[in-house]
C-alpha cells in the first residue's frame, strides 16, 4: 500500500531519497552520510532509523533537512553542518573558521606521542630530576593536535598558537567541552607570541597546499578556510619558516615534527638538513603517502 501522494516523508524515505540527492558527490558513501545528515539535522538519535523508520517528518524538519542536504550536495563538509567531527576518538567542535580534522593526521599525533616519549626517556636515563616536556602545537585550529596530546598524557604543558581569533574561539570551546583547561592558547604567527621559549617537543600542520593548486577549488576544500591551506603561491613557504625558525626555540634533545603534502617528504628532509637537523625521517599515512617528517 503506496502513501497517499500529500503524505508527510517518513525516516526511510526521507534517508532514501538524501541518499539519492548526495550520490553524485559522494558515490557508495553517500547512504551512510545520508543517515549521519538526517538524524544530526532532526536532533534524533541514530538508532530511531532502526525503531521507528516509519517517523513522519513535519513540514519544517523536511524544510531544514533539504537546506541541509543542498549545501552538502554542493560539496560543504558534512562537519560543518553537524557542527563536529571526531579525532582520536575525541568529538571536536569544528565550524567555517577551522579545518575539519582529517584521519591523516593522527599519524602526526601518533608520531609526536612517540616522540615526546622518546625525550621524557632520555631526561629520566640522564638526570635526577625530569623536567616537565612542554610541547607546542603551530597553526592549531580546532585544537585537535594539542588537545590530543593534552588528553593522552596530561603530565605535558601544551602550548597552541594560530592567527586567525575565530579558530582559537573554536579551539578554547573544545578545550571546554573536553575538560582540558590548562592548554595555554596565543595568537599569533608561528613563533611570534612564545617570545624565547623552547620545547621539547613542536608540532605543526601548517598549509601546504600552492594557491594556484586546481585542488583548492574542488569540492574536498572550497568550503574550508583558504588561509589555512595555503601559504601563497609557494606551497613550501609555511614549512620553510617554521624549520627555519624552530632550532631556537628547541630544548636539547627535541623533535620537530611537521604534517605535509604527499610529494613534499623530500623537499622537506632537504630543508631539514641544510638547517643542521638530525635524524631526519618521514612517515607514511594509510595511503602509503610520505605525510609527516621529523627531526
Amino acid at each position: 500500500m503506496t502513501a497517499p501522494p500529500n503524505a508527510a516523508p517518513t525516516l526511510a524515505e526521507t534517508v532514501v531519497r538524501t541518499a539519492r540527492r548526495l550520490t553524485p558527490l559522494l558515490g557508495d558513501e553517500a547512504r551512510r552520510e545520508a543517515e549521519t545528515l538526517v538524524v544530526t539535522c532532526l536532533g534524533l538519535p541514530r538508532s530511531v532509523l532502526i525503531t521507528d523508520p516509519e517517523r513522519p517528518l513535519d513540514t519544517a524538519q523536511s524544510a531544514r533537512l533539504d537546506e541541509w542536504t543542498r549545501r552538502r550536495a554542493d560539496g560543504e563538509p558534512l562537519a560543518y553542518l553537524t557542527g563536529e567531527r571526531e579525532f582520536w576518538s575525541l568529538p571536536f567542535a569544528v565550524s567555517p573558521a577551522v579545518l575539519v580534522p582529517r584521519p591523516e593526521t593522527e599519524l602526526l599525533v601518533e608520531r609526536a606521542l612517540q616522540a615526546g616519549d622518546a625525550w621524557c626517556a632520555a631526561q629520566r636515563a640522564s638526570e635526577a630530576s625530569v623536567p616537565a616536556l612542554d610541547a607546542l602545537d603551530l597553526g592549531t585550529g580546532s585544537g585537535a593536535i594539542a588537545l590530543t596530546l593534552a588528553a593522552a598524557r596530561p603530565a605535558w604543558r601544551l602550548t597552541a598558537v594560530d592567527r586567525s581569533p575565530e579558530a582559537l574561539a573554536v579551539a578554547r570551546v573544545n578545550a571546554a567541552r573536553l575538560e582540558l583547561p590548562d592548554v595555554d592558547f596565543l595568537e599569533g604567527d608561528w613563533f611570534g607570541p612564545v617570545g624565547e621559549r623552547r620545547y621539547a617537543l613542536v608540532v605543526s600542520n601548517p598549509p601546504y597546499v600552492a594557491a594556484d593548486d586546481p585542488v583548492l577549488r574542488g569540492d574536498s576544500l572550497r568550503h574550508e578556510p583558504r588561509r589555512a591551506l595555503t601559504p601563497g603561491p609557494d606551497a613550501l613557504a609555511a614549512l620553510h619558516a617554521i624549520i627555519d625558525a624552530a632550532p631556537a626555540h628547541l630544548r636539547p634533545g627535541g623533535a620537530l615534527l611537521l604534517e605535509h603534502g604527499a610529494t613534499q617528504g623530500e623537499a622537506v628532509r632537504g630543508r631539514l638538513a641544510a638547517r643542521g637537523y638530525a635524524d631526519i625521517v618521514s612517515h607514511r599515512d594509510p595511503a602509503g603517502h610520505e605525510r609527516v617528517t621529523e627531526a
